[in-house]
């Protein structure tokens, strides 16, 4: 592969110590970042793209996506916008279309969503099973999501199947169906959630994950007050996603651990729920990542764009704190943060800044100002998006 050249960029957010940087450029050599300052002082490139004095950010990181299902529930939407309130139970609805499809058509489905997430600047991508729950439909979501994502997160304990007993079916989890993903997942979840898994189910299911070598996430406290945070920073969970309902001393956990506080805008917006107290977080010292939370019941958008505008206009944060969140925030939550020198902890290349040695991941806006994102919400402001400096839109 060539060297490439980006240069004339207007606003180049790096999101790592060099901070902002005006009239800058990028050379990237074998998809890698060898070079970044000013255009006037640009080394000389084999291949030469001027970005027309556009802004340009690291590509979105998404931790944390449901992106592997069929069917929608367009219906229990309407009915929750007309007073009604958001019960887990209906993920079942997702579970009987999901196991109807055939793979042709969950791979094509994928493909699609996947697709539309570069269309709005996402580089890198997680995403859950949990929409199978029985060991052959789960293990065919995890093998084809494998095929497509960045991070393959096993969620058998999604909620508990119509007419299965909760224990037994926590067992199933912890031992057939967690033998059958084990080969195509980097990660195990739990939810942790009234109508879902309680304490104690919810530590058995991370234990054996851990115990398969899987890496920890937990969605918690999004219906109400509980234990997902609390089981999370125990355990040494890389990321608690939703976060609603915190008390001081869950907050005070996640400012003293190394364990992701994962806030989903665009769910809280759908399911009415209080925002996720980002501000409180950052203030106590905390790691928030911002994700879109993509699935059929509370939030059927891959918009990181969308994400981030909601975060600075309606949870306080800053910009350069939503896009930090959303980008090395979320490569923290996967853990390919950069650790130094552009490598994440498993010394790959790292995502989610723009940094020598990191991923030539971009995303680049049709403005001069990426303050747009939030001054000009709804806007369809991604110009294109690279990944190892190849156009993916």
């Amino acid at each position: 592969m060539t060297a490439v050249l980006f240069e004339n960029i207007s606003e180049l957010r790096t999101v790592s110590a060099l901070g902002t940087l005006a009239n800058a450029a990028i050379v990237a050599d074998d998809g890698r970042i060898a070079w970044i300052g000013p255009t006037t002082q640009a080394p000389a490139a084999d291949t030469r793209i001027n970005l027309g004095g556009r802004a340009v950010l690291p590509g979105w990181v998404d931790s944390h996506t449901h992106m592997l299902f069929d069917g929608n529930r367009a219906a229990e939407f309407e009915a929750r916008m007309a007073g009604q309130s958001y019960a887990a139970g209906g993920i079942n609805v997702t579970v009987t279309a999901t196991r109807a499809a055939t793979d042709t058509r969950l791979e094509q489905l994928l493909h699609d969503r996947i697709n539309a997430a570069r269309a709005g600047g996402t580089t890198t991508l997680e995403t859950k099973t949990g929409y199978g729950l029985d060991v052959e439909s789960e293990r065919r979501a995890a093998r084809i999501a494998a095929t497509g994502v960045d991070d393959v997160t096993f969620l058998g304990a999604h909620v508990t199947p119509v007419g299965a007993d909760p224990d037994d079916y926590v067992d199933l989890v912890c031992g057939d169906m967690l033998d059958a993903v084990a080969p195509y997942v980097h990660w195990i979840d739990v939810f942790c959630e009234q109508g879902a898994f309680d304490e104690s189910q919810s530590r058995k299911v991370l234990q054996a994950g851990r115990a398969r070598g899987l890496g920890l996430r937990v969605h918690g406290n999004q219906l109400g007050a509980g234990p997902g945070v609390r089981l999370a920073c125990e355990l040494g969970a890389a990321s608690v996603d939703h976060v609603n309902y915190l008390d001081s001393e869950d907050v005070e956990r996640l400012a003293v651990s190394d364990t992701v506080a994962t806030v989903l805008p665009a769910c809280d917006l759908s399911t009415r729920e209080p925002f996720a107290p980002a501000r409180q977080l950052l203030d106590a010292g905390a790691h928030v990542a911002i994700a879109s939370n993509l699935n059929p019941g509370t939030s059927y958008t891959s918009s990181m764009n969308f994400c981030v505008a909601t975060a600075v206009l309606q949870m306080r944060l800053s910009l350069d704190e939503a896009i930090t969140a959303a980008t090395r925030g979320g490569a923290k939550a996967l853990r390919r943060h950069d650790v130094g020198g552009g490598v994440d902890p498993q010394g790959r290349p790292a995502v989610g800044t723009l940094a020598v040695g990191a991923r030539c991941n971009l995303h680049v806006l049709n403005t001069n100002h990426a303050i747009d994102l939030a001054y000009r919400p709804g806007m369809p402001l991604t110009w294109g998006t690279f990944i190892d400096a190849v156009p993916v839109r």
